[in-house]
């Protein structure tokens, strides 16, 4: 089946690095869509595994319990992911969706997680990357959020 995709969605498994409590979790499960059986595409936008984008090639194994690990990102499909943490005490957004709302026009998808009160953005090559960065910066500086940019690339 080489250089074919196959339709199998799995998880692959990210140990993750935390400092000072942070990230709350010690691991992080991807979708992503298996092309070999050592090679995936990311399928989902990160939440915590830093470098890593939808759609990037990453090297996988499988652990001794079976669980897929990655062993290396192999190629970066160039899309950006950026993290927006909402302030709470800023009233401005009532739920994340409003935050997701303010980037669709702007050519970025993301979703939010509402137990840790967080969005994750996809920002795409062809999105209005010079809009997007005003808009965080402008949050930013409003005090509606704090906001990491986890995987970009020179064009960001």
């Amino acid at each position: 089946m080489e250089n074919q995709e196959r339709s199998d969605r799995v998880r692959v498994v990210y140990k993750l690095q935390q400092e000072q409590g942070w990230p709350p979790v010690e691991e992080e499960g991807l979708w992503a869509v298996a092309l070999s059986d050592d090679v995936v595409r990311i399928d989902n936008i990160p939440w915590f595994v830093r470098d890593l984008a939808v759609n990037d090639l990453v090297g996988v194994v499988k652990d001794r319990s079976g669980i897929l690990r990655p062993t290396e990102k192999l190629s970066w499909a160039g899309i950006c992911t950026i993290r927006i943490i909402p302030y709470s005490e800023n009233s401005r957004f009532s739920n994340l969706q409003e935050v997701l709302d303010l980037f669709t026009p702007l050519g970025v998808t993301g979703e939010g997680l509402g137990q840790l009160g967080m969005v994750a953005l996809a920002v795409p090559p062809d999105a209005d990357v010079a809009a997007v960065k005003q808009l965080l910066c402008q949050g930013f500086e409003a005090e509606w959020w704090d906001y990491e940019e986890a995987c970009v690339g020179g064009s960001w």
